[in-house]
């Protein structure tokens, strides 16, 4: 296909067709069904499917948009077209109006040259824009894999509405669950504020202003003064509310699930749980030494900093909202596999999380206070930092994967 007259050309010219006035033509409509259905074409034999077409559009709009034509047979990409009366226009208009956020939608009536009176009817829809609320039908979110059509996760939609507006719909922001200020564990709050003095990262001040005025301060409030989810997870003593605030934990014997040698479940805020795991570590992983002057120095097989950032990076990025998931620690005989609910920021993928990037943090307020407190570098770092301290030692490069709702 020549740009400009195949798919992808048709594509481009569609996109400023406002700007344009660009019409279908019969040939067009031929070029872009010749391959059949796929991830951005949705073929109906005639509008008595609009209910069903109706989900593909909103599926389209979340995802890479695509083509909904009317008047094709999908399975032989017939085209026999339909009569279009003002009825049938009546009725597409008030399909459309069952999509939120409104959409501004262009229906193409394209004649067919060999049924007199019979047309193609094409809507383009355009693909969705990471940090714009997703779209719904009948105020139910659809998704496109591949060639079909599917009702969208829960934890999807919760994630992209997230995006949209983070100050309004992020988890960590939300009022926590029967979690009171008298609930948090004022001696690890103060404890994370002298790291960030020493480190420079806090004010002085910190140390001696009031516990209220010091958690407004790191966003661990809601505005009418409560402990927020963040708190909760970072400070909170009473766990029981958080099936999330979890850490799976187990020893393996050999290189499968087959057998274990340990098997924990940890409960508890950020600091229960990255020294719970940590612990676990030290007591399943070989440890070699040598004498440094008068001091005999230890260190694990796998470097204790490359563990200690993958963990505090999982416990800081996973996704809250996935609340029957936790993260796992699964120690085989020859290798460490350390997972985490949720997947990677659409900026990021398995391959370019180990290239410079920038920061993108899913849990912002949970990030800033780690970063404050030093038990978290800011700017994108983590995996470089857990790449390096694996080639220091002379240890195999880590892999990272998105499988199941996990990195």
């Amino acid at each position: 296909m020549k740009e400009g007259v195949g798919r992808g050309g048709l594509w481009n010219r569609i996109n400023h067709r406002h700007k344009e006035m660009f019409s279908l033509t019969i040939d067009d409509i031929k070029r872009l069904i010749e391959d059949g259905e796929h991830r951005c074409l949705e073929l109906k034999k005639s509008t008595g499917e609009l209910k069903d077409a109706m989900h593909s559009a909103c599926a389209f709009l979340n995802s890479e948009g695509g083509w909904l034509i009317f008047g094709v047979t999908p399975d032989s990409h017939k085209i026999i077209g339909q009569i279009v009366t003002d009825r049938t226009q009546q009725e597409i208009s008030a399909a459309l109006n069952g999509l939120e956020p409104k959409y501004d939608v262009l229906v193409e009536y394209v004649d067919i040259p060999e049924r007199d009176g019979y047309k193609l009817i094409a809507i383009y829809f355009q693909a969705f824009v990471w940090g714009a609320i997703p779209y719904t039908y009948k105020d139910r979110p659809y998704y496109r894999v591949e060639s079909t059509t599917k009702a969208m996760p829960r934890e999807m939609f919760i994630d992209r509405m997230y995006r949209s507006n983070p100050k309004k719909y992020a988890w960590e922001r939300l009022e926590a669950d029967r979690v009171k200020l008298e609930d948090l564990n004022e001696q690890r709050i103060r404890g994370a504020l002298r790291l960030g003095v020493e480190r420079g990262r806090m004010y002085p001040s910190s140390l001696t202003d009031p516990l209220p005025e010091v958690l407004e301060k790191l966003e661990l409030l809601t505005e009418d003064g409560k402990p927020n989810n963040a708190a909760a997870f970072l400070f909170g003593t009473n766990s029981y509310a958080y099936p999330q605030f979890k850490l799976r934990l187990a020893r393996f014997k050999g290189n499968d699930k087959l057998e274990f040698i340990d098997n924990q479940q940890i409960k508890g805020n950020f600091f229960d749980l990255l020294d719970a795991g940590m612990s676990f570590f030290f007591k399943h992983l070989s440890l070699s030494g040598k004498v440094v002057g008068l001091v005999r120095e230890e260190h694990l097989e796998i470097p204790e900093e490359a563990l200690r950032e993958a963990l505090i990076n999982a416990l800081c990025h996973r996704q809250y909202e996935i609340y029957n998931l936790s993260i796992g620690i699964a120690i085989y005989d020859d290798f460490i596999e350390i997972e985490s609910p949720g997947s990677f920021p659409p900026q990021l993928n398995a391959d370019t999380i180990k290239e410079p990037h920038i920061s993108y943090p899913r849990n912002h307020i949970i990030a800033s206070v780690l970063y404050r407190a030093t038990f978290l570098e800011n700017w994108g770092s983590g995996a470089k930092r857990i790449i390096d301290a694996c080639r220091l030692k002379s240890v195999a490069e880590p892999i990272w994967r998105e499988q199941s709702d996990c990195v």
